[in-house]
């Protein structure tokens, strides 16, 4: 059973930042993306960045220059780094590893992110 576990996350003020880590417990392979999503109250789950094992990143609009996705395979960890954060940034941030090898999708359990104005 593949499982995540989060860290990182809290509450800040606007303009400031957080970092977020999530660790797999099994060996991220080539065919791994590994990503972070976001959910507010009221609203869908959205994406916010992915990384593939071979360092190709996939960003939100709303959070391009903003924030930054890394991974560490060797550790099979990922992390977000969260820059000039913003109210509108609030709300509840899941890993997620997607294994196209086996078509199977697995999550973090939510890190609560909240910006204060």
């Amino acid at each position: 059973q593949v499982q995540l576990v989060e860290s990182g996350g809290g509450l800040v003020q606007a303009g400031g930042s957080l970092r977020l880590s999530c660790a797999a417990s099994v060996s991220i392979i080539n065919s791994d993306v590994m990503g972070w999503y976001r959910q507010a109250p009221g609203k869908q789950r959205e994406l916010v960045a992915t990384i593939t094992n071979h360092g190709g990143t996939v960003y939100a609009d709303s959070v391009k220059g903003r924030f930054a996705i890394s991974g560490d395979n060797g550790k099979n960890t990922w992390s977000l780094q969260m820059n000039s954060l913003k109210p509108e940034d609030t709300a509840v941030y899941y890993c997620d590893l997607w294994r196209s090898r086996w078509g199977t999708d697995y999550w973090g359990q939510g890190t609560q992110v909240t910006v204060s104005s």
